[in-house]
């Protein structure tokens, strides 16, 4: 949609009220998530189950972690949507169109962290950066890195397993994205995307003037909360009840045996295994959290969570409206190549 509209409804409310209504919501927030441990130890225990025994443990992962996550996603999709109307689809495309490779598969990824586009939205997007102009490399680092690298992925991990895993998926994901991208766009691979979108022509690449006001953008971050969160509640919910049952079921050395550190396939092993998995970061971020809570490598386990969400063959079935069987394998190839080498590093530093 464009930023050029006449300015909406919204912002002839007073934005006093608008303001003060949103930092009264946000400090209702955190005083409900403090009571979160409370409130599920009290639900726990009206439920009367065996102390100390399995399906306990799995209740309390579940009851804790589903309002927390919920809320957590609810609170980083708002603040990421308010972020997000500064970067409109128009204003992200005209800021590649005509960027060099090198440059612009840094912007392109870093762009990709700020404007939450799963793999489906992407891939429009992919198509209007190649009709303004966009190198392919450029685009593809964009295309990487939205859907794996976005704030929702990392606002998560930040609140559930702590900064430095959040700090590192960060760095070696832009680092994934960034030099999957320049690879594929030093092999000149433009012939190999499919016909009808090689005939699309460049638009206007100007930059549009946003005239939204601060109402217009909590609208945003109102409307990015009601639409992210309504598609990704059910996989969430499905996420942490596969992480509680990991919690409360499985030993917690046998993780750490089937994903150790001294096998060597284990990485490439569980890169294979996320490939017919259908997950977004949302989704698979509690099962993170269970995995290394049960003693999995580090760097096992974000190349199991990166892979799900780059190269699952829903994503490649989705790729396939725009790049050729040859230049998908191109793309899985590359990446798949730099997900491994992260995995393989981390395990190296963190054993």
């Amino acid at each position: 949609m464009s930023v050029e509209a006449s300015p909406s409804p919204n912002a002839a409310r007073s934005p006093v009220l608008w303001v003060g209504a949103a930092l009264a919501a946000v400090v209702l927030w955190f005083a409900l998530y403090w009571r979160l441990e409370d409130f599920s130890a009290w639900v726990v225990g009206k439920l009367q189950l065996p102390a100390g025994s399995h399906i306990e443990e799995a209740a309390r992962f579940f009851v804790f972690d589903t309002p927390k996550v919920l809320m957590l996603l609810a609170l980083v999709v708002f603040a990421m949507g308010v972020v997000r109307s500064f970067f409109s689809p128009e204003r992200t495309r005209a800021l590649l169109a005509g960027k060099r490779e090198g440059f612009g598969n840094v912007a392109a990824a870093g762009l990709g962290v700020v404007t939450p586009f799963c793999s489906c939205s992407a891939v429009p997007m992919f198509v209007g950066f190649i009709s303004a102009g966009v190198p392919l490399g450029v685009a593809l680092s964009f295309l990487i890195s939205a859907p794996m690298v976005n704030e929702v992925a990392l606002g998560l991990l930040f609140a559930l397993v702590g900064w430095k895993v959040a700090a590192i998926y960060l760095g070696f994901g832009l680092a994934v994205a960034i030099v999957a991208g320049w690879v594929i766009g030093r092999l000149n691979l433009e012939s190999w995307l499919e016909e009808w979108v090689r005939n699309v022509r460049a638009g206007n690449t100007d930059l549009p003037v946003d005239h939204r006001t601060i109402v217009d953008r909590i609208h945003a971050g109102l409307d990015a909360m009601r639409d992210i969160v309504g598609r990704v509640w059910m996989w969430m919910i499905v996420g942490i009840a596969v992480g509680a049952f990991i919690h409360g079921y499985v030993p917690s050395d046998l993780f750490a045996s089937i994903m150790g550190r001294g096998e060597w396939w284990s990485v490439p092993a569980v890169v294979l295994i996320a490939v017919p998995i259908y997950s977004n970061a949302a989704g698979v971020i509690p099962v993170v959290e269970a995995l290394l809570s049960k003693g999995a490598p580090l760097g096992t386990v974000l190349a199991f969570m990166m892979s799900i969400i780059a190269i699952s063959f829903p994503e490649m079935v989705i790729l396939r409206k725009v790049l050729t069987p040859r230049l998908i394998a191109v793309f899985v190839g590359v990446v798949a190549t730099g997900i491994i080498a992260v995995g393989y590093l981390f395990n190296f530093l963190f054993s």
